[in-house]
């Protein structure tokens, strides 16, 4: 997918949900059957789905291998994905597969085991992004963790085009625990940085519940 190709795409459709199907490959996405929400998933006429979101979370997945090839296998249009959840595997690394999906803007990382918080800036290319979460990786330890910027590598020069997330760790454990995660920022001009602080409940019960 070309970076010219990315559209304006909105989460709108039900997600396709294999949380806790215990997956240890993408492959078997392909003769696992996804959740039941609320709402039915709308198809394709070939029987693809027609979702702009994919949720993975608490599974065992270590790796991200074929997730091109299976996506495409799944959905009618891979390409406008817009929210991936893939918190609470066993990724040890952010795979330069998911910089290939341009209309991303919004990607769960918390609850694995992601080492190194140079593993962020991999996401620079993804020009919709606005909500990532790391927390409960080991990076959380790393210097730097709670405040780290991602410049759009495409205008390197240009201050008004870097995008930061930042990384908040809450005082106390527990809230940290209990799904307060990062983020925002969405430079509305070069001078001002907006910052959001959402608060997420594990397992995404809200975000579930809307479906």
């Amino acid at each position: 997918m070309s970076k010219r190709d990315y559209k304006n795409t909105s989460v709108q459709e039900p997600p396709l949900d294999y949380s806790f199907r215990s997956i240890h490959v993408i492959q078997d996405l392909i003769s696992e059957e996804p959740r039941v929400g609320l709402r039915p998933l709308k198809h394709s006429k070939s029987g693809k789905s027609l979702t702009q979101s994919l949720w993975l979370n608490n599974n065992v997945l270590n790796d991200l291998k074929d997730f091109t090839q299976v996506a495409s296998q799944i959905l009618e249009h891979p390409e406008n994905l817009a929210w991936i959840d893939l918190s609470f595997n066993d990724l040890t690394s952010i795979d330069p597969i998911l910089t290939t999906f341009f209309n991303l803007s919004v990607l769960y990382l918390h609850g694995n085991s992601i080492q190194s918080l140079g593993e962020v800036s991999k996401l620079a290319v993804l020009p919709r992004l606005r909500s990532l979460t790391l927390h409960g990786n080991p990076i959380e330890e790393e210097k730097g963790y709670r405040y780290h910027g991602i410049r759009d590598q495409h205008f390197p020069n240009s201050s008004q085009n870097a995008r930061f997330l930042e990384l908040r760790q809450r005082p106390q454990r527990q809230a940290q625990k209990m799904g307060y995660v990062l983020l925002q920022s969405d430079h509305s001009s070069p001078t001002l940085n907006i910052y959001m602080l959402v608060f997420c409940l594990r397992f995404h019960f809200i975000a579930r519940h809307a479906y």
